[in-house]
């Protein structure tokens, strides 16, 4: 049985040392949900879900130390990202396509999309520090068909009114399972197939 969540997934770092990934999902099993991702400097893994079944299915295929169940809002107009998820506030300036998020956008989406596509770029993700195809929690296998990316320009943070600082690279990479985002802070738009014959 498989399973698709369309949409982007951005990832960036602060210089307070905190690691931030968020997907945002318009289209998924569970209709549009999002989530964010958090590692804090101290390596504190915090999963803040939209709903009670994203928290449920998101934390069993990725680890965590602790999981919220928060009101999660992505809004994006133009190059502007304006997130907020139970404690977190953050605003993301969008920025240029490199050369790779050209040549991600030459290839056709039903293809890009595939879990054979995706399974044949994998070894070459992992020249770049990611992957695009691994096993994940619960006997669940995971594909990510990426079809664009941008780098970001700026970012400002806070977690409960405390400053998180400005964009920095994702450094350490973050620890929530064997999927990851890039060194350089971006935003990729990407098609996440899960396999698992118990996936929802």
């Amino acid at each position: 049985m498989r399973v698709r969540y369309d949409g982007w997934i951005l990832g960036t770092g602060t210089t307070s040392g905190t690691r931030l990934v968020v997907g945002h999902w318009p289209r998924s099993p569970l209709g549009p949900v999002s989530d964010v991702m958090v590692e804090r400097p101290d390596g504190h893994r915090v999963l803040l879900a939209q709903t009670a079944e994203l928290a449920e299915f998101v934390a069993g295929t990725y680890t965590f130390d602790e999981v919220q169940v928060v009101p999660v809002t992505v809004g994006r107009a133009g190059d502007q990202w304006v997130v907020h998820a139970g404690p977190l506030a953050l605003r993301v300036t969008v920025g240029r396509r490199p050369a790779l998020g050209w040549l991600l956008r030459t290839v056709p989406s039903p293809l890009a999309r595939t879990p054979a596509w995706v399974g044949l770029l994998d070894p070459v993700a992992r020249l770049a520090g990611v992957r695009t195809r691994g096993t994940a929690g619960n006997g669940r296998t995971e594909w990510y068909g990426v079809q664009d990316l941008h780098l970001l320009r700026a970012v400002s943070a806070t977690w409960d009114g405390a400053d998180l600082g400005g964009l920095a690279r994702v450094d350490p990479p973050v620890r929530f399972g064997f999927g990851s985002v890039p060194p350089t802070p971006s935003v990729v738009r990407v098609t996440t197939t899960i396999g698992s014959s118990t996936a929802l």
